[in-house]
């Protein structure tokens, strides 16, 4: 249904796009498709959804003595660089709609609000390896929301790039130039001099 979703989004835009077209080209009820998805933008985005579950889980399995910064950004990498099970960003079309993504505003809430969902697991996960609480404690939700807006940054970058499917290996690229500029900028705005006095 996924997979039909974005094929029929991307051939006729969104608002051409019914559930029912999608039901039919997947071969399957309304019924059905309700029960697995909101809307046609939940459908369409289901790999967000898959991939933010992933990088938790690469998340949960990193060593607990490293950094949660790097434990993010390790979790990050190791999604990008499987083969066996690969990340969206080597499928067909992505690129294309991602780039929808910032486009369509439906599509680009339901892709927030999938975000957000798998950031707060993270933001869980972070302070289950820190041994403190994600609400009284801000350094998980901080660590989260920074790493986590560094692929989205490079998301946004890699999408607008082009409007060919090339490139995977590019993302991966750019995704470590992004977190490089992240901890090159902190180490600035901390280092002496840059503070107000």
């Amino acid at each position: 249904m996924a997979t039909a979703a974005i094929e029929l989004i991307l051939e006729q835009g969104l608002a051409g796009t019914t559930v029912e077209a999608i039901a039919e080209r997947a071969d399957v009820t309304r019924r059905t498709f309700s029960r697995h998805f909101t809307g046609k933008e939940d459908a369409a985005l289901d790999f967000v959804r898959g991939d933010g579950h992933r990088i938790n889980a690469l998340l949960r399995a990193r060593p607990a003595t490293e950094p949660p910064l790097l434990a993010y950004r390790r979790a990050v990498r190791a999604w990008l660089a499987d083969r066996e099970n690969p990340a969206w960003h080597v499928r067909p079309r992505m690129r294309r709609l991602l780039a929808l993504v910032d486009r369509e505003p439906a599509l680009f809430a339901a892709y927030e609000r999938i975000r957000v969902d798998a950031q707060e697991e993270s933001i869980r996960i972070l302070a289950d390896r820190l041994g403190t609480d994600d609400v009284r404690d801000v350094r998980p939700a901080v660590v989260v929301d920074a790493a986590a807006g560094v692929l989205t940054a490079a998301l946004r970058l890699w999408a607008r790039s082009a409007d060919d499917d090339s490139g995977a290996a590019d993302l991966a690229a750019l995704v470590e130039r992004a977190y490089d500029a992240l901890i090159g900028e902190a180490a600035a705005a901390g280092s002496p001099g840059t503070t107000e006095e």
